[in-house]
């Protein structure tokens, strides 16, 4: 429900700010008052194309606030969340809409003080207000609509979402054997490479990792045969047949037995040699040591290098790297699998999806049959609702076109609301066979209906009482009331029988502006005594006198 409505710059209107209520709220002015004025600024604020020529002459931007009570599970919110942006407080409360419009003509839109795109606030404008009128292209005209609106005419919802599951469930089924009699088709054109790849990989058998773990020991191995030789030659200089140690050792024996004769002469030397010795013990200790650490088995380096080379010229056969040969082998091994067993699941598969189909079939059927019901009682609530608005002639047809072969999420119906004016003639859309005046009391009829099924919680109805008597002007003020027991309802009227049953009446008109000899709009809440005046006015015109008056208290009385 719309709340307030904030205006600043826009056309004539400086700075204007108005509570609404729920219930029925008219506008009403001389014309050029500014009425109009208003709703194109609500529309700017619901997300209409701006436009520089709204701004204020003088002013470098206007300005169009529209706060809005409403629920957490509104569409409104819902579209703030897929959009990413916060939907407001857990437990409903204010929505509220901005737009900035330059005089450069550049605009800004705001939701909740967060900016969002023009499209986005016309969206969420549309899920919050639908405006009516003689010129109105809103839903009831645009035919995209007029199966939703039937749906939600008869309640139809939980139907028609169980109708869309059903088409999900066929279309993944659908989707599913198409899928497999591609993989069957592929796996068929390559089959002899399938398999002579699959036996390949089978008898290769890659392993994660395995290409690391053979590179580093085939290089330890490499590194191992170079310094073999090396140590090898150094142990047999040591410790081998031409060793110096039995040649050292029977100098120093028979050094150390002159050594006493010598007179300590040959200690050092004896010494010396012992050191030497000592030294060659470690010295072959460790080439011992370096030999044991080196010894590999050059047959197991031959092994690893076939397994690495192998590996490696199977990954560039298959264009893959080696880390990737396991899963690429199951991956073939599964496509064979597929070819091989692929028929006998290829018809499980299309025997769901002919089940699905069925499925489909039969829950588009029940929804169909359904709508077409719930089109001859939504025909004749509308045709009860013309006589009394003047088209007591006419006939209101939901045309519904029903073909499965354009089936689809919603089922298999295509729906139009259509008119006939006059009997004899052909039906047509509403836009093209109803005037402006019949196509305003054919909107009205249809809302009134439909009530709170299928339409926003706020409804504005511009002048849909042009050119109409007082009994029709009557009968649009009924309906407009029995409207606002179930949705907010704003009217923009000229006519008095339509604003006496208001239970808000809201004048618009001009004055002076301050310090200068421009003139601006105001807005001004009615009480009981100024009411009366002002439908009095409507009544007589330019001149108020006390018969108008009293006329103004009947009708005020009879609306009671």
């Amino acid at each position: 429900m719309l709340v307030a409505l904030a205006i600043r710059d826009i056309v004539i209107i400086d700075r204007l700010s108005v509570d609404f209520g729920p219930g029925m709220t008219v506008l009403t002015g001389e014309t050029g008052a500014g009425k109009s004025i208003l709703l194109d600024a609500l529309s700017l604020a619901l997300g209409a194309r701006g436009d520089a020529s709204l701004v204020r002459a003088g002013a470098p931007q206007g300005d169009v606030t529209a706060v809005f009570a409403v629920e957490d599970d509104h569409a409104a919110r819902r579209l703030l969340r897929e959009s990413g942006l916060d939907a407001g407080p857990g437990s409903g409360g204010d929505l509220i809409l901005r737009r900035v419009q330059g005089a450069d003509g550049r605009s800004r839109a705001f939701v909740n003080d967060q900016p969002v795109s023009a499209t986005l606030l016309r969206e969420i404008g549309a899920a919050l207000v639908e405006i009516h009128g003689q010129h109105d292209d809103r839903a009831l005209i645009e035919s995209s609509a007029h199966r939703a609106l039937l749906d939600a005419f008869d309640g139809l919802g939980a139907n028609v979402e169980e109708v869309r599951a059903a088409h999900s469930a066929w279309r993944s089924a659908n989707d599913a054997v198409a899928t497999l009699k591609a993989r069957i088709a592929a796996a068929r054109a390559e089959a002899d490479y399938l398999r002579a790849a699959v036996d390949e990989l089978a008898s290769l058998v890659p392993k994660p990792d395995e290409e690391d773990r053979l590179a580093a020991r085939r290089a330890e191995m490499m590194r191992a045969e170079k310094i073999a030789a090396d140590v090898i030659e150094a142990h047999e200089t040591v410790a081998g047949p031409a060793s110096p140690v039995p040649v050292l050792a029977s100098l120093v024996r028979r050094l150390e037995r002159k050594a006493s004769a010598a007179g300590g002469l040959l200690d050092g030397a004896v010494a010396a040699i012992d050191r030497a010795l000592t030294a060659l013990e470690d010295a072959e200790r460790a080439l011992n040591a370096a030999i044991a650490a080196a010894a590999f088995d050059p047959k197991e380096l031959e092994r690893t290098e076939e397994r690495l080379f192998a590996l490696r010229a199977a990954a560039r056969k298959h264009n893959v790297t080696v880390a990737d040969l396991p899963a690429l082998a199951e991956r073939m091994a599964a496509d064979l699998a597929a070819l091989e067993s692929g028929e006998e699941r290829l018809a499980v598969l299309e025997k769901e999806a002919v089940a699905a189909r069925t499925a489909f079939d039969a829950g588009a059927a029940t929804l169909s049959k359904a709508r077409r019901k719930a089109a001859r009682r939504l025909e004749k609530a509308v045709a009860a609702e013309l006589p009394a608005l003047r088209l007591e002639r006419a006939e209101f047809i939901v045309a519904i076109d029903s073909d499965p072969e354009r089936a689809g999420e919603t089922g298999i119906d295509d729906v139009a609301f259509a008119v006939r004016t006059n009997p004899g003639t052909a039906p047509g859309p509403l836009m093209k066979v109803a005037s402006g005046g019949e196509l305003a009391r054919f909107l009205l009829a249809l809302k009134v209906a439909l009530a709170d099924r299928g339409s926003a919680a706020t409804l504005v109805f511009d002048e849909i009482d042009t050119a109409v008597g007082g009994a029709v002007a009557d009968a649009i003020g009924v309906r407009l009331a029995r409207l606002a027991m179930r949705v907010q309802v704003l009217s923009v009227t000229h006519a008095p029988q339509v604003a006496a049953r208001a239970g808000a009446h809201l004048l618009v008109a001009k004055r002076a502006a301050k310090g200068g000899s421009a003139v601006v709009t105001s807005l001004t809440p009615l009480d009981a005594g100024t009411r009366r005046e002002e439908i009095a006015r409507m009544l007589a015109g330019a001149t108020i006198t006390d018969e108008a008056r009293a006329a103004a208290d009947r009708l005020i009385r009879g609306a009671a």
